[in-house]
């Protein structure tokens, strides 16, 4: 009983599978014209007329391509037959169409796959249209006006690369745009960096949609940008698609301060020279120097835009200051900080000076003494000159000698002071002790002692180096008789 309901089970499965071969074997027919879809009249059916005739059924053809699971090929067909080549050529014995619209009974009806075995070829006219990537070929038979679908083929295109780097010379980091968008039937697209050894130093997939890519360098020198795209078929593009980029050397910063010791160089002028400053590739077009202090304070600047890029500076300042300098290249290019555009150097105000003071000065004679009342001695002292807070106070201390004018009973004296001085721009107070020995023979009653000097001055010329001043002096004796032993006199004091 089992193997009978077997045996009926396998005769039912090899009866299906003969009738869905016979169902999938294309249908031959050796005759047509007999369900004309559109009439055509006359012997010889021209293009004209064809494209006519579709425009009058072009309802009838739009239900007839939907029956066959084709419409959305209907707007392509109907727009593109307006301006489609006709060509003549033959539906061959043998030969096959995937369907075909025909009329029955005034009804629109789609064929399966039909073979044709008639015993010529039928004359026909064949129509190709696109969509997207895929060429469709219709075959319209003269003259009955049945629209066939024959093939398809599916043509894609091979990709075309295109590529543009912008801009093609640049500075360090600055951005690169590398732009695929004018790139044709590509699926995707790549672009890689390789610098002029030939290693790969970067790269980027892109595609249609996103097809622009921002980079930076960060090194100079020539870089090539090789670009690819791939088709819809995986197939890479076989056009050149390169760019080049070359990326500029910074320059080079240098500077040289005129010392780096500065002793005594306070309120003279000082040099910062930066003509070493070069350009690998180029031109040094402006450097900027900048000054510091022991701060990292910015005290001042300076843009030189002139060869030999030097910067002359008179500093009324002590301590450690810093000089830099930035140099530009005609790229516009920057140089980065390193050890030779960087220097430091010290500067120090010269304080102690050596000094000689010289002039007339009158010592006070006596009356009891049948002496003239004032007589006039002519003074030379050396000495020493220092600053305690310059241009504000200092000290001197000098000595030196007085020679009388007259005879005996004059004698030449010794003199010396210690005086703080007080200045006041130009003006400045000098007030401190002296000592005078004895002007007069021991015949008269005169004594060596201290005075109380003053002076009263002003500057006659200082460039920080050297001063002159021109002061007058009074003396008064301390614990001695002021009347015989004062004196007074005019000076001037060359300082060194």
């Amino acid at each position: 009983m089992k193997i009978r309901k077997m045996a009926i089970f396998m005769v039912i499965v090899l009866a299906l599978i003969f009738t869905l071969e016979a169902a999938a074997q294309a249908k031959k027919i050796n005759n047509i014209g007999q369900y004309t879809f559109a009439r055509v009249r006359g012997k010889i059916p021209t293009p004209e007329v064809m494209k006519m005739l579709v425009d009058r059924y072009s309802a009838d053809i739009k239900t007839g391509f939907e029956q066959a699971g084709y419409g959305s090929l209907y707007e392509p067909f109907i727009n593109q037959l307006k301006t489609a080549q006709f060509e003549d050529t033959v539906w061959n014995i043998g030969e096959t169409v995937k369907w075909m619209l025909f009329r029955s009974h005034g009804k629109v009806k789609v064929s399966g796959e039909l073979e044709w075995a008639g015993k010529k070829p039928v004359e026909v006219f064949a129509i190709k249209v696109k969509e997207g990537y895929k060429t469709y070929t219709f075959i319209i038979p003269k003259p009955c006006g049945n629209i066939a679908f024959k093939s398809m083929v599916e043509e894609i295109p091979e990709a075309i690369c295109s590529l543009k780097v912008s801009p093609a010379r640049a500075n360090i980091n600055d951005p690169i745009t590398v732009d695929m968008s004018g790139t044709k039937f590509a699926k995707s697209m790549k672009v890689e960096i390789f610098d002029k050894q030939g290693a790969k130093v970067a790269s980027k997939d892109l595609t249609p949609e996103g097809a622009k890519w921002q980079t930076k360098l960060d090194k100079p020198g020539e870089y090539v940008f090789k670009g690819s795209a791939v088709n819809l078929a995986g197939k890479p593009s076989a056009n050149p698609c390169e760019g080049k980029v070359y990326i500029n050397y910074p320059p080079v910063a240098k500077v040289a301060p005129s010392c780096t010791d500065c002793t005594n160089m306070y309120g003279k002028p000082l040099t910062f020279d930066a003509s070493g400053s070069s350009d690998q590739d180029g031109e040094v077009t402006r450097v900027v120097f900048e000054l510091q202090d022991a701060k990292g304070q910015v005290i001042d600047s300076y843009n030189d835009t002139e060869k030999p890029f030097t910067w002359e500076k008179t500093l009324f300042k002590e301590g450690t200051f810093t000089v830099s300098t930035t140099a530009y290249d005609n790229d516009g290019a920057v140089s980065t900080a390193s050890e030779d555009s960087r220097k430091s150097f010290t500067v120090t105000r010269k304080k102690f000076f050596g000094l000689i003071e010289v002039g007339p000065m009158l010592a006070h004679g006596g009356d009891q003494y049948d002496l003239p009342s004032y007589v006039l001695y002519l003074y030379l002292r050396p000495g020493f000159f220092y600053w305690i807070n310059p241009d504000k106070v200092s000290l001197t201390l000098t000595a030196g000698a007085g020679l009388p004018l007259k005879g005996d009973p004059w004698k030449a004296i010794i003199m010396g002071e210690l005086l703080a001085n007080f200045h006041f721009g130009k003006v400045y107070l000098g007030i401190g002790p002296g000592f005078t020995t004895k002007e007069l023979s021991s015949l008269y009653n005169r004594k060596s002692g201290v005075d109380a000097v003053g002076q009263l001055g002003i500057t006659l010329f200082d460039n920080y180096v050297r001063m002159s001043h021109l002061f007058f002096e009074f003396r008064a004796p301390i614990g001695r008789n002021f009347e015989d032993h004062h004196k007074m006199g005019l000076g001037f004091r060359y300082c060194f």
